[in-house]
């Protein structure tokens, strides 16, 4: 028994046997398995209960970002300002558990409407605009400077393994109880998520006091004069317009086009999501090999071009599946190598002092241009097609490529 607890030890990462961080992490990972099945059900509950077309699905999706660009500056001036980033995150869970848990019951109901799901999607956008400026603080005030990299690996491999795990489970529930039904996994998930972090000790930075503080000014003056934060926000704003486009009309494209059922664009989905895990995996090792910067380059480019094979998917059904599984796994390879070094570059370069007014500042932009893209794609979607507006949007986010080229990114190590 001795023996196979110290082999449990010796396996379990570093960080895990911390329980503040294991807490953190913990909450992290529940949140994440609830959000994949929930960015399923949400967009299926428009399409397949209230049957809704292009343009809507573009408005659904933009909606859950629009608060980003409304709201960022703002949150992330008074999260600096009152402190408390916990309670913050801790509030804004119990929003979303509370939002999401409308619509299982309107559905219920026979009430369900697509305001309702506006509504929802809006409010939710901005509960996870609070969370969000407020995290990146806690994250450093959880994590020692030099293992910023192992702790978004590990946050950053629970995402993956949501990747893997929350389409296809959501995609039974959707085929089980009805996509409506299947949001209820999303709000508890919100609700673990907020017990969790309740429990969670960490000593925060004290709020800002100087005259500035409270205010967007300086946030948006770091950005502006960092040659590593600047053409980052240029690349992943680039990335978010048009992947978002791309995402508002994936499912419909992929349920009316080329006819997989839900059940089985979930598993699809899951199984390509494999490639998120590689890449949680692996990021050390590349980061180190290529240097930080670089690796960031090559996951921006590796996130991007593999949609290419959704609409040249055609042909037999195992084709089709195979092209769809294919592009999942490369870009999901792409994104975690993005998302864990990009993450690891702000903990490293952003002053604590104004960090949430930084973020809230990058995810005005960042997050800001989602909702664009999205109504944007639904708009080209009715007019040009749903093919050729998935070529637009694969076209554009390659592009973004272009930005990390910035001698300040490239030459960053870790």
């Amino acid at each position: 028994m001795q023996r196979a607890a110290e082999a449990r030890a010796r396996l379990t990462p570093a960080l895990l046997r911390e329980p503040p961080f294991r807490r953190y992490w913990s909450a992290q990972t529940i949140s994440l398995f609830g959000d994949q099945i929930s960015g399923l059900a949400l967009p299926l509950s428009a399409v397949l209960a209230l049957h809704a077309g292009a343009n809507q699905m573009g408005f659904l999706t933009a909606l859950i970002w629009l608060p980003s660009l409304l709201f960022g500056l703002h949150a992330g001036a008074l999260v600096d300002r009152r402190g408390q980033r916990r309670m913050t995150m801790i509030a804004a869970d119990l929003g979303r558990f509370a939002l999401l848990t409308t619509i299982p019951v309107a559905y219920a109901c026979g009430a369900l409407t697509l305001a309702q799901l506006y509504a929802v999607a809006f409010g939710a956008g901005a509960m996870s605009v609070l969370f969000n400026v407020s995290d990146s603080t806690l994250f450093v005030a959880l994590v020692a400077p030099d293992r910023y990299v192992d702790a978004q690996s590990l946050i950053q491999g629970s995402r993956a393994l949501s990747f893997v795990g929350g389409p296809s489970l959501g995609g039974v529930m959707v085929a089980l109880l009805h996509a409506p039904f299947a949001i209820a996994a999303d709000a508890l998930s919100f609700l673990g998520s907020a017990l969790l972090l309740h429990r969670t000790d960490a000593d925060e930075p004290s709020p800002d006091d100087e005259p500035e503080a409270g205010t967007t000014r300086a946030g948006v003056r770091f950005i502006v004069s960092s040659p590593v934060i600047r053409p980052l926000l240029a690349a992943t704003a680039t990335v978010n317009l048009f992947t978002f486009g791309f995402a508002a009309l994936f499912i419909l494209y992929a349920v009316r086009r080329l006819h997989v059922s839900p059940g089985l664009l979930g598993v699809v989905l899951g199984a390509g999501a494999v490639g998120g895990l590689v890449g949680a995996a692996v990021t050390k090792r590349i980061a180190a090999a290529l240097g930080l910067g670089r690796a960031c380059a090559l996951g921006c480019l590796v996130f991007a071009a593999p949609g290419a094979l959704v609409p040249l998917a055609g042909g037999p059904r195992p084709l089709v599946l195979a092209m769809l599984f294919s592009a999942e796994f490369l870009s999901g390879f792409g994104v975690m190598l993005l998302d864990i070094t990009i993450s690891a570059i702000f903990a490293a370069v952003i002053p604590d002092q104004f960090r949430a007014r930084v973020m809230g500042a990058y995810q005005a932009v960042n997050f800001g241009v989602r909702p664009l893209g999205a109504i944007g794609a639904g708009a080209l979607g009715g007019a040009v097609g749903l093919r050729s507006t998935l070529w637009i949007a694969v076209a554009g986010a390659t592009l973004a490529f272009i930005w990390m080229l910035a001698p300040s990114v490239r030459r960053l190590v870790l």
